[in-house]
């Protein structure tokens, strides 16, 4: 026995999204039927809205209201440090920080050839012509520490080397408040690589 068509065409539509498998699919459904119609049609406002109102920049590829985006826009930011990151979500966590006053360029993925991404669909191109415009003096790539981020780094590094550009990689290691007993090996053989003077 199946469920009736409208719940069963939202968990078909919810099962397409990232790491919502049917299960969870079916509880997100049964808690919209017990929520208030009016929450109900908040969310669908808003999914309405995100579509209506969010873009890509074009000259970072962030996700933003205004093309250029904010930061992108901004004058107090440092034109000559460009920070490469795999996706939004990556360059506002770099934000949070405060610590990165430089612009962004954004990757919209990282290689990944067993999922069938490769150079060509990540937006790698694109950060080859804005660094070979000239302006750019530092390019900061900071691509996650898996098998596919460290692959990624590895091909933008040797793209960059026909450029005039300083391109450096952000820093892994033990992470603060943790103890060296409760890192993998390989987490701690980046802490000594990248380990500085005091």
């Amino acid at each position: 026995m199946r469920y009736p068509p409208p719940i069963q065409k939202l968990i078909e539509e919810l099962t397409r999204l990232p790491g919502i498998g049917p299960r969870s699919a079916e509880r997100i459904v049964f808690h919209l039927l017990k929520a208030p119609p009016s929450d109900c049609a908040q969310l669908a406002g808003a999914l309405v809205e995100l579509r209506k109102r969010i873009l890509h920049c074009s000259v970072c590829y962030s996700v933003a209201e205004s093309d250029p985006c904010p930061i992108c826009s901004d004058k107090k930011r440092d034109p000559h440090t460009l920070c490469v990151v795999e996706r939004p979500s990556d360059m506002m966590a770099v934000e949070k920080t405060g610590s990165y006053r430089g612009l962004y360029h954004l990757l919209m993925g990282k290689i990944a050839p067993l999922d069938g991404v490769g150079p060509d669909s990540l937006r790698i191109e694109e950060l080859l012509q804005r660094v070979k415009k000239g302006g750019v003096r530092e390019v900061v790539i900071a691509t996650s520490s898996d098998v596919e981020g460290e692959a990624t780094a590895i091909y933008l590094a040797g793209a960059l080397k026909r450029f005039p550009v300083k391109v450096t990689r952000i820093a892994h290691g033990i992470p603060m408040g943790s103890s060296l007993d409760f890192n993998d090996a390989v987490t701690i053989s980046k802490a000594f690589e990248g380990r500085t003077l005091m």
